[in-house]
């Protein structure tokens, strides 16, 4: 897998030391990440997802060093490192490093990992409901990309593909849909695109802002809404949007088989048309 990484001051292409036993990082879980894309020398939106790498920092009680201005341009300088069709993983860490148990001793250090990884096919994928939850906003950081939250995401993926499925739909502690384990979750009915309500269990993505504005657009009504898993029964369509695959069709929901239907269609179409405003390359 052909990679770049940007750590204390210059690139290299081997995996630099970054923690080892006693750093807060690696036993107190004191990490964060981002991720973004560059498809082809596109980069959307590319600027929000360096901006809420530092807000999860901060969240998370980290200290940034450096401004999601420098981010992004050390990002574009790596992204040109590659072929101009790289289709490439854009992903900035903070994590604490050394200090005792207590956050406070520790300095917030930064590493840019950017990596070859294909987009999914156009085939979609089938999930299944997890017995896994999305915790509450009082019990994780769920509102950073924390990677502490992961664990369990990959959790409920690995039950869901033990029992022949590609991915997880993952609830909140009240029964509520949360989203798929690793991306959004849109459902389409009666021509309407509904995704859930944004309650702070799950990270309310920038690329599901993203299709919500450019369904809009396109006069397609795109609303959030508590979810249960009856709608998901019922639902006309079913897609993901995620940072990972863009815009994805869900053609099997348990035993239910579905189509990539119209809305799905457009909102794909319209995001990557839309995209061709941020090439870097």
């Amino acid at each position: 897998m052909a990679a770049q990484f940007w750590f204390d001051g210059h690139w290299t292409e081997e995996a630099p030391r970054l923690i080892g036993p006693a750093d807060h990082a690696m036993w107190q879980a004191s990490v964060i990440f981002d991720g973004a894309r560059a498809i082809g020398g596109l980069t959307p939106d590319l600027d929000l997802h360096c901006q809420r790498a530092i807000n999860s920092a901060r969240s998370m009680g980290l200290t940034p060093g450096l401004a999601w201005e420098e981010i992004r341009r050390l990002a574009i300088e790596g992204i040109r490192r590659f072929p101009k069709d790289a289709v490439l993983y854009v992903k900035p860490v903070f994590y604490a490093a050394g200090g005792g148990i207590d956050l406070a001793s520790t300095t917030t250090a930064f590493v840019l990992h950017l990596f070859e990884a294909p987009l999914p096919g156009l085939g979609g994928f089938s999930a299944s409901l997890s017995p896994l939850r999305r915790p509450a906003p009082e019990m994780a950081p769920t509102d950073a990309k924390a990677a502490c939250l992961y664990p369990n995401s990959a959790r409920a993926t690995a039950e869901a593909n033990a029992r022949g499925f590609d991915a997880a739909v993952m609830r909140d502690p009240w029964d509520n849909i949360a989203e798929f384990a690793f991306a959004n979750l849109w459902i389409v009915k009666n021509g309407v695109a509904i995704t859930p309500t944004d309650n702070k269990t799950f990270l309310a993505g920038i690329t599901r802002r993203r299709v919500m504005g450019l369904l809009r657009e396109a006069g397609i009504e795109a609303r959030e809404a508590s979810l249960t898993v009856a709608d998901l029964t019922g639902a006309d369509e079913m897609f993901s949007t995620g940072n990972y695959g863009k815009v994805v069709a869900c053609n099997r929901f348990e035993a239910r088989e579905l189509n990539a239907g119209p809305v799905f269609q457009e909102a794909r179409r319209r995001y990557y048309a839309w995209a061709e405003s941020t090439r870097v390359v």
